[in-house]
């Protein structure tokens, strides 16, 4: 570990002595769960301008949620380890920080496993329920707005992360919510842009 490196893990620690108390971490928390919350009202907002198309095709009905939730689920992963990284002092803003670069590597990776089986597990449910959506187009769908989404996951994840430890606020707190609210109204948008280009 470098002499940088020791230094930021010290002056995060030292940031963070005496913030994990009950009373510190709900008035963190609440203003900002108050502030996702609307945000997930436009995020259902957003979903309902779509609801002709969803009820055109069954699995895209089936998808949507899906691909939410895992969208959350890889930021969740991703903002876990470099918080992790950070409080060990072992973690650097930079491209070249090999740790980094692992981590990114690892969510592409796992976004490009998940999709692919999601593409094909929405096509299959979706022609059970009658759906007439092919399971090409339905992959494309699928792995582009996924990977599109993963991407968009581990820039919203890295700024989160950063934003939070620059302003004094333990990422362990603040990131993950921001993280799964932002990617929800953004997940249903990616989705749907794609979807109109490809349908």
């Amino acid at each position: 570990m470098s002499a940088d490196e020791a230094h930021a893990g010290d002056e995060l620690g030292r940031d963070h002595i005496g913030d994990w108390t009950i009373r510190n971490i709900v008035t963190t928390l609440v203003p900002l769960l108050a502030v996702l919350s609307v945000l997930q009202m436009v995020s259902g907002t957003v979903l309902e301008t779509f609801e002709e198309a969803l009820l055109t095709n069954p699995a895209l009905l089936v998808l949507v949620p899906v691909m939410i939730g895992t969208a959350g689920n890889l930021g969740s992963i991703m903002c876990a380890r470099l918080s992790t990284q950070l409080h060990l002092g072992t973690f650097e803003f930079s491209p070249t920080n090999p740790d980094l670069r692992a981590t990114v590597g690892a969510i592409v990776g796992l976004a490009g496993t998940v999709f692919v089986l999601l593409g094909i597990a929405s096509w299959a449910i979706g022609h059970l329920l009658g759906g007439e959506l092919g399971l090409a187009p339905l992959l494309v769908i699928t792995v582009t707005s996924g990977m599109l989404l993963a991407v968009w996951v581990i820039i919203v994840s890295t700024t989160a992360v950063y934003a939070s430890y620059r302003l004094g606020y333990d990422p362990d707190d603040t990131t993950i919510p921001v993280v799964t609210n932002v990617c929800d109204i953004t997940g249903v948008l990616i989705l749907f842009a794609v979807v109109s280009v490809v349908l």
